[in-house]
């Protein structure tokens, strides 16, 4: 078990917490700790928001706290009423992260009303205010998020996964269940990944040459995702239509696991490509002859007239199959336009670096 960024960060969010809240002799700098668990954040654009949010829901908590205690005093009736108006205020104003933090200053500041209620009050919201300004100071200076290397890894790890499986697939080799089953696994990849990509986009570069690159390396990773999306798409008709696949005549069969290979090959190549492993001008199709859209589709329509009246639902399956490896073949064919005229003009702008085995 590996500990990852977010774990230490809020490790040492918490600790320059509770260290700042005794240093400025801060009573229940416990509270401080608290706040800095609920701030830490996957971005420093993310922490910023948070830190905007946080104070906003943590003055709604404050305010309702002191105006209930002065008007209707601390009755744990009166704190579960002041906490229902907190949580619809946030709710109202679309600050939702914010409540679990806002309940926390609601609780702190109504738990011992005294004589000086006023300047307890305003100690105890600082005191949380100085846990969320902790959590944003390590966000901004501790292990600074690379989300682009997770990306690409992320991305080429599931793009492999897949290309196996469809290879295996257009053998008749893969075994139905365990397949059924990764297949949904590389579904919930593909939502990490996704997920992936927002967060490098919310990464904010503060030069202008950097953010054009961020620009066009943006257009490219959702190429990428969408690429492999499609090849995901190829993988389950595969399998969906496993049985009709092998009751085709085997001619067919031959150019439609012909035509994958190529698309594959091409494929692993353009990502190979992104990060330098190989030439530009390296060709994918050396050695080898892939069909274009046209001819894809004139082979299924020779198909359809030699097995019409016979082929039924199968035919249909069949149709859903070519249009998506076509489908496929121009996600490749435009993230490679992409990939070479990004490289065209940003030949010295590609730092990732690539993990075997990535995951996030």
């Amino acid at each position: 078990m590996k500990l990852g960024a977010r774990i230490l960060k809020t490790g040492i969010a918490i600790i320059l917490a509770l260290f700042l809240a005794q240093f400025l002799e801060l009573p229940s700098p416990v509270f401080a700790g608290i706040a800095a668990i609920f701030a830490v954040q996957p971005t420093i654009y993310r922490s910023y928001l948070t830190v905007i949010e946080q104070i906003q829901g943590n003055l709604i908590g404050a305010v309702i706290a002191v105006v209930f205690v002065l008007t209707l005093g601390n009755n744990f009736f009166i704190v579960g009423l002041a906490a229902i108006l907190v949580i619809t205020l946030n709710l109202k104003l679309r600050l939702e992260n914010t409540i679990s933090l806002s309940l926390v200053t609601l609780i702190a500041i109504m738990e011992t009303p005294g004589e000086e209620f006023i300047g307890f009050a305003m100690i105890r919201f600082s005191t949380i205010m100085l846990g969320v300004a902790a959590a944003f100071i390590v966000n901004l200076v501790f292990l600074p998020p690379r989300y682009e290397n997770k990306l690409y890894n992320k991305n080429a790890s599931l793009t492999e996964e897949i290309t196996r499986w469809i290879r295996i697939s257009t053998r008749h080799a893969s075994e139905h269940q365990l397949l059924k089953a990764d297949i949904e696994k590389l579904r919930e990849g593909i939502i990490r990944l996704e997920n992936l990509y927002m967060m490098y986009k919310e990464e904010r570069d503060y030069f202008k040459r950097n953010s054009l690159v961020k620009s066009r390396k943006l257009v490219v990773y959702r190429q990428m995702i969408t690429a492999t999306k499609r090849s995901l798409d190829t993988l389950k008709r595969l399998h969906r239509y496993e049985n009709e696949i092998h009751q085709m005549p085997e001619k067919f069969q031959e150019v439609i696991q012909h035509q994958l290979d190529c698309l594959i090959n091409h494929h692993e190549q353009v990502m190979l490509k992104f990060i330098g492993k190989i030439k530009p001008e390296t060709s994918y199709m050396e050695g080898q002859v892939c069909l274009n859209k046209k001819q894809l589709l004139e082979l299924f329509l020779a198909q359809q007239k030699q097995l019409a009246g016979t082929g039924g639902p199968s035919l249909y399956h069949m149709m859903q199959l070519v249009s998506n490896i076509m489908e496929y073949g121009e996600q490749v064919e435009h993230l490679d336009t992409l990939i070479t005229s990004f490289q065209s003009y940003h030949t010295e702008d590609n730092h990732v670096t690539v993990e075997p085995n990535a995951d996030e």
